[in-house]
């Protein structure tokens, strides 16, 4: 774009715009004429009177729950009356909550058991076929073949 093309735009939109101020001044001398506030009664044309307080009557929050706080009071009695009764509060079994308590360590010191069991069992095996690791285990085994082989040369003679 030349710098003549560009000022004949620019003279265009400046001249718009003052042809748009022009109109717009029309508009707002017509807008004048009508009075827009919010106590200005359009029908009657005249401003509003301002009411007194005893003149209106108000539908408030404070009416509409008159009397409800009262009402759940009362339901709220009635309720607690009928839950009081001792078999509600009592629970059915006396220990539950000990139960519930004490479960987590019991579930460990049930694996420590089972794990306790299962090496006393593996030695007791091993100490039955001469294998174990521990000394006492092993002196016992021989002990208990000797015992064996003892009572089976008595049987016999």
């Amino acid at each position: 774009m030349s710098l003549a093309e560009a000022s004949d735009a620019r003279k265009a939109r400046l001249l718009a715009l003052r042809k748009r101020k022009a109109g717009e001044g029309e508009v707002e001398s017509a807008v004048d004429s009508v009075i827009t506030h919010r106590t200005y009664d359009p029908e009657t044309r005249t401003l509003k009177k301002h009411a007194t307080d005893g003149d209106v009557e108000m539908d408030t929050v404070e009416k509409n729950v008159d009397g409800l706080a009262e009402q759940i009071i009362k339901e709220d009695e009635e309720r607690r009356i009928q839950e009081l009764d001792l078999n509600n509060i009592a629970p059915k079994r006396p220990n539950w909550d000990l139960k519930r308590d004490l479960e987590k360590k019991i579930s460990r010191l049930e694996r420590k058991t089972q794990e306790a069991i299962h090496t006393l069992i593996r030695q007791r095996l091993a100490a039955q076929k001469g294998q174990s690791d521990d000394l006492a285990g092993a002196l016992q085994a021989q002990a208990d073949r000797r015992e064996v082989e003892n009572a089976s040369d008595s049987d016999e003679d």
